[in-house]
């Protein structure tokens, strides 16, 4: 398993890239976290395994991390200057070649999405719906409906 914050740091600096592009919104701790919980349930699907250890907890805007949510509190925007640590993490998660190609695919399927956007997608989906909460969002439940909803 992955350090949960590697993964934030792939999507910060993927997320930083298209800023430098074109006219992208930059990535806030709320979508960061939905982009979460779609790699947690496809890597789940797929591998049949967890990619990073934490928790996802049902929370009232959708699928959360508490350590990611406590890390970033405060702010909207996350990305803010990439230190070289942060480039080592991204450059690392690159060379997993089980674990990239997921987080390439659901940034491929979500990233364009708000934050907004993907809290209404994913209080429509079964794994929150049927989760109390501020509970923990049952792997076996996410395993389940990500195997019907990805296209292997």
């Amino acid at each position: 398993m992955t350090d949960v914050f590697k993964l934030v740091n792939w999507f910060r600096a993927v997320s930083n890239a298209q800023m430098r592009q074109y006219d992208a919104d930059e990535l806030s701790q709320m979508k960061v976290m939905k982009l979460l919980y779609y790699v947690q349930g496809t890597y789940l699907a797929i591998h049949g395994e967890k990619a990073f250890a934490n928790d996802i907890l049902a929370w009232r805007y959708g699928p959360a991390i508490k350590a990611v949510h406590d890390k970033y509190a405060g702010k909207v925007s996350i990305v803010g200057q990439l230190a070289t640590s942060d480039l080592a993490d991204y450059n690392e998660v690159r060379q997993d070649d089980r674990l990239e190609p997921v987080l390439t695919a659901v940034w491929q399927a979500y990233g364009d999405m708000s934050a907004i956007q993907l809290m209404k997608k994913t209080h429509e989906e079964a794994p929150w719906l049927e989760t109390n909460q501020s509970q923990v969002i049952s792997p076996g439940l996410m395993a389940d409906f990500f195997k019907r909803e990805i296209v292997l």
